[in-house]
């Protein structure tokens, strides 16, 4: 038997090399987690997208009831007596 210096630990690996490879494995897990549900993430885009273009469209149904609600004004604006 030969001895190479190091011990076997898990699956063929050295006990160093199988944690540094999990930590790293764990730390990118983490890191997919955070831009998938994060703050910044994916899903707030697409969410803010769907805000944003909601409120577009309630913008422009404001933008057309101004503009009844500004010609009824100026018409009965009119009828009013001057003076």
């Amino acid at each position: 038997m030969v001895d190479t210096g190091e011990e076997e630990g898990i699956a063929g690996f050295s006990l160093k090399t199988f944690l540094v490879t999990a930590i790293g494995i764990l730390l990118f897990g983490i890191y997919v987690g955070v831009l998938m549900y994060g703050e910044n993430s994916l899903t707030v885009l697409n969410q803010l997208k769907a805000k944003k273009e909601s409120l577009s469209i309630e913008g422009k149904a404001l933008k057309i009831e101004n503009q009844r609600l500004q010609k009824e004004y100026f018409e009965l604006k009119q009828l009013e007596p001057k003076e």
